[in-house]
């Protein structure tokens, strides 16, 4: 009698699509950290006083916005990454 290997397959399908998932998740996960860590440090006008912006801080701040806007258009299929 033959071995089924469909059978085998599918459970090692199976598997890997549940170590996907598992890495899916975790990738999530740092994700929403990091996305939660960057709006309590922009609440926080990014630990700056009105007082002390300089110049600095504006090339600093568009430099994030640069970064942030490449996710953003990637994720929602806008800008160059649009379709």
């Amino acid at each position: 009698m033959q071995p089924d290997h469909g059978a085998t397959k599918m459970t090692r399908r199976a598997t890997d699509d549940s170590k996907a998932l598992d890495a899916f998740l975790a990738t999530k996960f740092e994700i929403d950290a990091m996305l939660e860590r960057l709006a309590a440090l922009s609440a926080d006008h990014f630990e700056t006083s009105p007082d002390e912006v300089n110049w600095g801080h504006v090339g600093t701040l568009n430099h994030y916005r640069a970064k942030l806007r490449e996710i953003t258009d990637m994720a929602f299929r806008e800008g160059e990454h649009a379709e």
